[in-house]
């Protein structure tokens, strides 16, 4: 398979929304998307393409020298093929690139497969935010990982 990691534009949205609709119970609407990666500074946003096709993304806040993993998603019909640990290396790398010296995200206690990855990528079960998901009043566990997370 032939997967490129290309930066999110706004031709990438609709593709990028067509994942949020079969991932999350709330998604994000196309003014989220569009103000991320044109008007947000903070902002850094990847996709996943196989072809013309977005298969994934993933997106992240840099804010001094911390980078916040804002979402990360696949279409489930790409699920297990490791486009989701590509995505998050990828913005790892970013994030390092760009001068973060750590990484945090949140994630729902029932998404196994994505607290593996990130345990797998070195990343930290380090808190809880209790009711974080206003959808469906599941906590969210809070993620960390300090650069350098990823042996040579």
């Amino acid at each position: 398979m032939g997967v490129q990691l290309v930066q999110m534009t706004v031709d990438h949205i609709p593709g990028v929304l067509e994942i949020e609709q079969v991932s999350f119970p709330t998604p994000w609407s196309q003014q989220a998307f569009t103000y991320e990666i044109l008007s947000n500074n903070f902002a850094y946003y990847l996709v996943a393409k196989e072809q013309d096709k977005v298969i994934g993304y993933a997106g992240m806040w840099l804010v001094l020298d911390e980078a916040h993993i804002t979402n990360v998603a696949v279409h489930p019909e790409y699920r297990g093929k490791s486009i989701g640990e590509a995505l998050m290396l990828e913005m790892i790398q970013q994030a390092i690139i760009r001068g973060a010296v750590r990484m945090t995200l949140e994630v729902r206690p029932s998404n196994m497969a994505a607290r593996e990855l990130y345990k797998k990528l070195g990343f930290k079960e380090k808190g809880l935010r209790k009711k974080y998901y206003t959808d469906t009043n599941e906590d969210a566990i809070i993620m960390w990982v300090e650069f350098p997370c990823l042996e040579q």
